[in-house]
């Protein structure tokens, strides 16, 4: 306790000794010259004034020795004053640099941890914070300087998102999920056992996060999935299904593009089955949902996705359907 005083930061000590001097400096004004300043408050205003070198004149020492009292506070609060605002001015610089070199931990909950910056970590924070504005998200790269977007929404983590002291940082144990992305700069195989360990460290310390992994190879998905990802996208078999039908049908790609990217008000999405239609045949869940500007393609049961299954299938209430929202 006896060295407390000075292990707090520059900016409370200084502000506390400023506080003191205020009061001190107040109260001694009020004694010297109780007839100019009728209270201590009068006093305590006056040296604020006084130390902030605003000077109003509306209360001003009539005597010497009141004038001597002035001038000491003149010298000592203006050196205080100055350094509590140099101090607290230099703080809020120290922490805007920490935040923007990602040095800087997260502290709120609910956000989605992102790993890896790339042109896919670009669109993905440019297409969710259009959709759901409101989402928090934490971006993790050790190869980035500084993040290269200016959205206040998103907190960049600088540092190698498999070691626990980085994924800390990120507050992961109060995340809502995370996406690891494949690292471009490195080999296919080498970037799906990098987006695996960090899977692994992930799943260690928050065992029930779900996390989604990009995986390039198809030999490392099975990898990813014994890991414990929850999701698998795996980037070249989605790009090998868009050159096959573009090349069986040209002008495929054209379609697929506008769909995915400029018919914003059109989303595939999984929903659960309504009780309305639990019990009827597929064809007759189409009739019903195609009118309320909702059109299913599939069924999710199970581990198994029926695309364009048969019409007379049945729905189960424990079924899921894929769907086109307009």
């Amino acid at each position: 306790m006896k060295y407390a005083y000075f292990r707090l930061p520059f900016v409370v000590r200084t502000l506390l000794l400023g506080m003191i001097m205020i009061v001190g400096f107040g109260w001694m004004i009020h004694v010297i010259e109780p007839s100019t300043f009728h209270s201590f408050f009068d006093g305590i205003w006056w040296a604020i004034v006084t130390a902030a070198t605003v000077g109003y004149g509306d209360i001003v020492p009539k005597t010497v020795i009141g004038k001597l009292v002035a001038i000491s506070l003149i010298f000592a609060g203006t050196g205080i004053v100055s350094a509590y605002f140099a101090a607290l001015s230099a703080a809020a610089v120290t922490k805007e640099n920490a935040l923007l070199k990602g040095e800087l931990p997260y502290t709120k909950e609910g956000h989605i941890v992102i790993v890896g910056w790339n042109e896919r970590t670009r669109e993905i924070l440019r297409q969710l914070t259009e959709r759901q504005p409101f989402a928090s998200f934490v971006i993790i790269d050790e190869t980035l300087a500084s993040l290269p977007i200016v959205n206040k929404s998103v907190h960049f983590i600088k540092g190698n998102p498999s070691h626990d002291s980085v994924l800390q940082k990120a507050n992961i144990t109060k995340a809502k999920m995370a996406v690891i992305t494949a690292d471009p700069h490195k080999h296919e195989t080498d970037a799906d056992m990098a987006s695996i360990l960090t899977l692994v460290a992930m799943k260690g310390v928050h065992p029930s996060l779900y996390v989604i992994v990009e995986v390039l190879t198809k030999q490392q998905a099975a990898n990813a999935k014994r890991a414990g990802a929850d999701e698998i996208i795996q980037t070249n078999a989605l790009a090998t299904f868009a050159f096959i039908h573009t090349i069986e049908s040209p002008v495929f790609s054209v379609m697929l593009e506008q769909f995915l990217y400029t018919s914003k008000e059109i989303h595939l999405q999984i929903i659960e089955v309504p009780d309305e239609i639990i019990g009827r045949t597929f064809r007759e869940s189409c009739r019903v949902l195609i009118e309320g500007g909702v059109i299913p393609f599939g069924i999710s049961r199970g581990e198994a996705t029926l695309l364009n299954p048969s019409p007379d299938i049945v729905l189960l209430p424990s079924d899921r359907l894929l769907v086109v929202t307009c």
